[in-house]
């Protein structure tokens, strides 16, 4: 089945509401894995408005199943990556100010910073992801950094799915297609939701692993944290 790997920026969120330690953000975690998820996300900024760096540490110690950290690659990123050894790093171009990201990698412009960057993770033994759009071109561009994985930007499927575009997939499945031939892992995240998740599931192949956060945790203000992570699991399967 395709693995679930939850982002939890969305409790760190509620937590720096309030300034204190609820809900406690390393236990949310634990209990994520306890239900059924097989990973955790995390992707810290440089203002630490939702996950911190420190957060990002005390997770090392928590995290059992895969640990994800996704980001823009600057100096304090990189260290925090080498110092934490991630199951996997998933490298995302958003700027300083960005609500979430945005766009993915142009992968052929970016692509000798991207190889150098990537040759350092994997030297470390920690697996490389990069955040791409479906375009052919930028997966293509993918395999050339050295990467061992992409991460499919479904904003705009979500878009589309939401007002009944069954088509908008079409970009997907054939950016997996190209993907799988050029021996890349499969990733997607960004608004997938309960809604339009099996229908992706089912249309991309090769699927290994989604990331999902803020569509997850409002969904479990309805459904209840446990109950949502195991229908995620089980439009995956």
């Amino acid at each position: 089945m395709t693995h679930l790997s939850v982002n939890i920026n969305k409790i760190a969120t509620l937590r720096n509401a309030r300034g204190g330690n609820a809900p406690d953000l390393l236990k949310v975690a634990a209990d994520i894995e306890t239900f059924g998820a097989q990973g955790i996300t995390i992707h810290p900024r440089p203002d630490e408005r939702h996950i911190r760096y420190q957060d990002a540490r005390d997770l090392t110690q928590i995290v059992t199943t895969e640990y994800n950290i996704e980001g823009n690659p600057n100096p304090k990123f990189i260290a925090l990556v080498l110092e934490t050894k991630p199951t996997q790093v998933t490298l995302v171009p958003d700027s300083v100010d960005a609500i979430t990201s945005d766009a993915g990698w142009d992968t052929i412009k970016h692509k000798d910073f991207l190889k150098d960057i990537i040759a350092t993770f994997k030297e470390n033994g920690i697996r490389t992801s990069i955040f791409v759009d479906p375009d052919t071109k930028m997966v293509e561009g993918a395999a050339e950094t050295g990467a061992d994985r992409i991460e499919l930007y479904t904003e705009s499927y979500a878009k589309g799915y939401g007002t009944g575009n069954e088509e908008s997939v079409l970009p997907f499945t054939e950016a997996a297609k190209i993907a799988y031939s050029l021996d890349l892992g499969i990733n997607a995240g960004h608004d997938l939701s309960l809604d339009n998740i099996k229908f992706f599931k089912d249309n991309v192949p090769n699927l290994i692993e989604v990331s999902i956060g803020h569509a997850l945790v409002c969904e479990s203000l309805y459904f209840g944290l446990d109950n949502v992570i195991n229908m995620y699991l089980n439009k995956l399967k």
